[in-house]
């Protein structure tokens, strides 16, 4: 798959240097892992990895590590619907993700100045029995201005349906890029 017609976000929990060393260099990361305390010596190594690597790194659900540690943005998931974000007190290129799976998640995403909204789920997976069709996603992506990032289900053999749907913007969890 090529990835130079699309601008692609990858979910990670942890800092393995194999793994992420193998990734194309043209991928964002984001790094959630809500299960454990944060590790601030591998958010650390993670991060300058990144920079010495132009890689773009965000921390999920958290601004104030985002700011502290210097990443280049934030991403606030679906459930966090209290976190407003100004503008006015952050680095010119620092940037604001977030996630909904609908209007009204959407919606709020816009209030907390969101500029990327991944929306799920696109296609069926493991983790959802529910199938959006792609079309839907074109429907969505005509009712916000904000850029839309197509996430859930997304594997190699569906990813040219994202094209149909001028949806240039994908992300993922488990690795399925080759």
């Amino acid at each position: 798959m090529h990835l130079n017609n699309f601008e692609v976000f990858h979910f990670i929990n942890s800092f393995e240097l194999n793994y992420i060393s193998k990734l194309n260099k043209k991928i964002n990361l984001i790094y959630r892992n809500y299960e454990k305390p944060i590790n601030f010596a591998l958010l650390i190594n993670l991060r300058n990895y990144c920079k010495s690597n132009n890689i773009k790194l965000y921390f999920s659900n958290n601004l104030k590590i985002a700011k502290k540690y210097n990443l280049d943005g934030v991403y606030i998931p679906s459930f966090n619907k209290k976190i407003i974000i100004s503008k006015r007190n952050l680095k010119k290129n620092f940037k604001i993700l977030g996630s909904a799976h609908n209007i009204k998640e959407i919606r709020q995403k816009e209030m907390q100045n969101v500029e990327y909204i991944f929306y799920s789920p696109i296609f069926k997976n493991k983790g959802n029995n529910k199938k959006i069709y792609i079309y839907n996603l074109s429907k969505i992506m005509k009712l916000t201005n904000r850029k839309i990032v197509a996430l859930g289900g997304i594997n190699n053999n569906n990813i040219k349906k994202l094209k149909l749907v001028n949806c240039s913007r994908f992300a993922y969890i488990s690795n399925i890029i080759n």
